[in-house]
C-alpha cells in the first residue's frame, strides 16, 4: 500500500506520552511539514509556535485545562505531551480556519511518519483570546491579530496506538 495512504489509516490520537523530548531534527520536520500544508491562495496565512519549554507548556497547560472546565489540576489536557505545536491563522484572511486545519493535520501525519505520537487539542481560540497570550505573542514580535486554531501535542507515546474504529457506511454519495 502507499505509504502516505498507510499513514492516513493507521494515525490515531494518542492519550499517553513519555516525558522524554523527541529531536530537534524530528520537530523540525514535523514543522516543515505543516507549513507545506495547502492554503487559500498561497497566502500562507498561519504561523506555529513550537513550545519545548516545560514552564510555558505547563502554563498553557493550566490555562487550557481551566478554559475547558477541567477541576481536578493533576489533569493535563495535553496528556504528558513534551512538545507542544500551537497553529494561529491571521484573523482577517478568508480561509484562516480552514488552512490552519489543514496544518494541523499535516503536522499529525508528519509526527505519525516520524514515529512520534499527536492528538489534536481545542481551546487554542480561547487562550489566544486572553491578554497573556496577546502579550506573548507581541514579545515575541508576532504582529497583527491571530486566532488560535488547535494545539499538536507530539511526543513519543506511552501507550498502545488504538485501534481505528470500524468506518461507518452511507457516508460517500456518488454522482456519476
Amino acid at each position: 500500500m502507499n505509504e502516505v495512504l498507510k499513514a492516513l489509516k493507521e494515525r490515531r490520537s494518542i492519550r499517553k506520552f513519555k516525558p522524554e523530548m523527541p529531536e530537534s531534527k524530528d520537530i523540525d520536520s514535523i514543522i516543515e511539514a505543516g507549513l507545506y500544508a495547502p492554503n487559500g491562495k498561497g497566502k500562507q496565512e498561519t504561523i506555529i509556535i513550537a513550545v519545548k519549554n516545560k514552564e510555558l507548556r505547563d502554563r498553557f497547560s493550566a490555562d487550557n485545562r481551566k478554559i475547558g472546565g477541567w477541576q481536578d489540576e493533576s489533569f493535563d489536557p495535553f496528556y504528558g505531551a513534551p512538545v507542544i505545536l500551537i497553529v494561529l491563522a491571521n484573523k482577517n484572511h478568508f480561509t484562516g480556519i480552514y488552512d490552519g486545519s489543514l496544518v494541523m493535520g499535516n503536522l499529525m501525519l508528519a509526527a505519525h511518519s516520524l514515529g512520534l505520537g499527536s492528538i489534536w487539542i481545542h481551546r487554542a481560540k480561547e487562550e489566544f483570546e486572553m491578554p497573556q497570550y496577546k502579550k506573548l505573542l507581541a514579545d515575541m514580535g508576532i504582529e497583527g491579530d491571530w486566532e488560535g486554531i488547535g494545539h499538536c501535542a507530539i511526543g513519543y507515546a506511552a501507550c498502545d496506538i488504538p485501534t481505528p474504529p470500524q468506518r461507518r457506511n452511507g457516508r460517500v454519495y456518488y454522482v456519476d
